[in-house]
């Protein structure tokens, strides 16, 4: 079951709601509006050594894809 983060298009509050279906009301728990939309989430991830490495872009110049696709 996913977890969607919301902003409230009327009082602008953010809060998160577990989604079981896609048709399922979702309200602000400040107003109770049922106006919401719905953000982009970061997420991150444990390792086993409780760490995790930062994603570091190749070094063979050229940008984000290194080059290869001649995006820039």
């Amino acid at each position: 079951m996913p977890i969607y983060e919301y902003i409230c298009d009327n009082c602008q509050a953010e809060f998160e709601k577990i989604v079981i279906n896609k048709q399922q009301e979702i309200a602000c728990p400040k107003c109770a509006s049922k106006k919401a939309t719905i953000q982009l989430s970061v997420f991150s991830s444990a390792t086993a050594g409780g760490t995790s490495k930062s994603f570091t872009p190749p070094s063979s110049g050229g940008g984000c894809c290194g080059g290869g696709c001649g995006c820039h």
